[in-house]
């Protein structure tokens, strides 16, 4: 696989991914969040690619005091291949580079089998509760974006 940055003729394919493996949600536009990303660290938006084939995803940031990833996905097809750990190296990396204590992520409580991934890599579940506010509403264009989540 080979990791770089996001470009625009990418959109298409990161959607898809992201609904293939589950990650969209009627109240987060991904469209609006790939747009919301690319005026923020768009070098920090990681793709994967096997020859011409969008593959992997990992949006990266940094504030200054911690990392966040978000959107770390892999084709089910293209799974069990070290993709997932390959993507999270490199933004491990890129984050280093920036002087980035900690990196953080968020993993939905129900999804076990990512919580281990990332036990394997090495993270550990902070004591920590998470809050969000939302200040956009999104509304999903699109209604064959997954819907049966947990609200």
């Amino acid at each position: 696989m080979k990791i770089r940055a996001f470009q625009s003729n990418d959109e298409e394919a990161v959607v898809a991914l992201w609904q293939a493996c589950g990650l969209t949600r009627p109240w987060n536009d991904p469209r609006a969040d790939i747009a919301r990303k690319l005026t923020e660290q768009p070098e920090l938006f990681l793709v994967g690619t096997v020859g011409a084939e969008l593959v992997a995803t990992a949006m990266v940031g940094f504030d200054g005091h911690r990392g966040w990833v978000y959107y770390l996905a892999v084709s089910p097809k293209h799974r069990k291949q070290s993709f997932g750990r390959a993507l999270m190296q490199q933004a491990e990396h890129l984050l280093m580079e920036r002087g980035c204590p900690k990196v953080n992520l968020a993993v939905r409580s129900s999804n076990s089998e990512v919580i281990e991934f990332y036990r394997q890599l090495g993270y550990v579940q902070d004591e920590v509760v998470s809050m969000g506010k939302r200040l956009i509403h999104d509304q999903t264009p699109n209604p064959s974006i997954n819907t049966d989540a947990a609200r």
